[in-house]
């Protein structure tokens, strides 16, 4: 069954019924993808904070265009965040270890520690890219939700050397099957911001991609494009927990420092990471939230043995720890780049389905040396006198290291004798901080105005296009660029 309509514009959210999709990269790595309106927005931590001038420099961008097209954003929705004593003491630390200058609030990308926007609100409320909704046009736009796009729609046409764009194909909610096109007129045109998974994913079954990877899947070539999927990459991110002696305050990323070394420290806390429940007696649920090796994002049992009785263990495991090993927050550390990038190929032809993702953790010993140079400013901030009311005065930086190395946060084997060397723990302890991006880099995959190289009326605009990832936290910078490509499409079509 399937049904045709057309649309003056068209938005496809490739959702099913959750908001975030877990995977496991082939590095052992577990990963999570946003399936939901508004993306990574609605599922992250909420850190704002925009691109270097060199990065601007280096993708060829208006600068006045970002310029402006940044602040739009930021009117919509960032604010400045309250913050806390973790954060603030997380601030002065990282100067006292020389994380300088302090250059207090502030956008911008700066070496030094400073603090950035957040998406959440004075009241707790959290705003995502979905907001921008408010300031389209209701006539020219209609939102499918729970619509998984299988295919691009390709046509030839007399007179055009390379196929065309013309319509998507995608199955709704129950499954069936529906046709969109585009109407006519040359101005008219596919995009396609489906993310670093999804783009080049979505761009392999609609035929374009590396011809025999394609031709293995029973995939009809319709360019044979080698460059989709390839220079995938994630900032690895390596995190250490310190137990406080106090209560500590929730709090997400609001402190950066931004070190000469090329890493990023950032830092998360909790009250005690617990939740209240009630079997009878009110008691807490202890866990370590996003960061819990069993039950949050990071937890490493694979879906088929995420059983109910295998949840219980491990959460009667977590009731039997001192209720003060929950009390306290991670500093996180974020390496700039890298420069290790890997790939993504298809596992089958169902959309719904993650490909399978390779991203050559600490493949390059540059990315390695900057993570090390990370991990000491950490144990710099542990051992500063102004983070001091947050550690216990007995406990050892060594400690408190082999203690975070023994977290399960990924299925890598462990070096029990070698994981203090700060090059070890990184490789050991290695997570994601669900930053990844490439497979459609632009000069490879997509020009400079982001038309897929090969094809006519398509063209990609979203984080899979990007080389490295942008700042200390990309979710500014494509928010931005979707900003900037509508005012350089509008004036484009308003020039013909």
């Amino acid at each position: 069954m399937s049904s045709e309509q057309h649309f003056t514009d068209a938005l496809a959210d490739t959702s099913p019924s959750s908001p975030a999709q877990r995977f496991i990269s082939e590095d052992g790595v577990v990963n999570a993808r946003a399936r939901v309106l508004g993306g990574g927005s609605c599922l992250n931590a909420g850190f704002y904070t925009r691109a270097s001038n060199e990065y601007i420099r280096a993708a060829g961008w208006d600068a006045r265009l970002v310029n402006s097209s940044y602040r739009w954003v930021e009117r919509s929705l960032v604010f400045r965040p309250d913050v806390p004593p973790w954060q603030a003491a997380l601030r002065d630390a990282l100067l006292e270890a020389g994380v300088t200058p302090d250059n207090g609030f502030t956008f911008d990308h700066v070496t030094g520690t400073k603090i950035g926007g957040t998406i959440f609100d004075n009241s707790g409320q959290r705003h995502t890219a979905a907001d921008f909704l408010r300031h389209a046009r209701p006539r020219g736009l209609t939102v499918l939700l729970y619509a998984t796009v299988s295919r691009i729609l390709f046509k030839r046409q007399d007179g055009v050397p390379y196929p065309v764009a013309y319509g998507v194909v995608f199955a709704d909610q129950l499954g069936v099957q529906h046709r969109v096109y585009l109407r006519d007129g040359a101005k008219n045109e596919v995009i396609v911001s489906a993310g670093t998974l999804g783009s080049p994913q979505l761009l392999m079954l609609s035929g374009v991609g590396p011809q025999a990877h394609l031709e293995a899947h029973g995939i009809e070539v319709l360019v044979d494009q080698p460059m989709v999927g390839q220079g995938v990459a994630d900032n690895p991110m390596n995190s250490v927990f310190i137990p406080s002696p106090v209560p500590v305050g929730l709090s997400l990323v609001q402190v950066v420092g931004i070190t000469r070394s090329g890493s990023f420290i950032e830092g998360v806390s909790g009250s005690e990471f617990g939740v209240p429940v009630s079997d009878g007696a009110l008691r807490w649920a202890r866990s370590f939230g996003m960061f819990s090796p069993q039950t949050g994002q990071l937890g490493t049992l694979p879906p088929k043995q995420r059983t109910p009785e295998a949840l219980q263990r491990a959460a009667e495991a977590m009731m039997r720890l001192d209720r003060r090993a929950f009390r306290g927050g991670f500093i996180l550390e974020k390496i700039l780049g890298p420069v290790s990038s890997g790939h993504i190929e298809l596992r089958t032809t169902d959309p719904r389905a993650n490909p399978a993702v390779t991203f050559n953790y600490f493949h390059e010993t540059e990315d390695l040396e900057r993570c090390a140079h990370g991990i000491e400013t950490i144990e710099r901030v542990i051992q500063s006198r102004a983070f001091s009311n947050f550690t216990y005065a007995n406990a050892s930086v060594e400690s408190i290291f082999t203690d975070s190395a023994n977290f399960p946060v990924n299925l890598l084997p462990r070096h029990v004798n070698d994981s203090r060397s700060p090059q070890q723990y990184c490789k050991d302890t290695v997570m994601t901080i669900w930053h990844y991006h490439g497979g459609c880099h632009v000069g490879a995959v997509v020009d400079d105005d982001y038309r897929v190289f090969g094809v006519q009326g398509l063209r990609v605009i979203d984080s899979s296009t990007f080389k490295y990832s942008p700042g200390t936290n990309p979710q500014a910078t494509v928010m931005m660029l979707g900003r900037y490509m509508g005012v350089k499409i509008q004036a484009e079509r308003w020039r013909k």
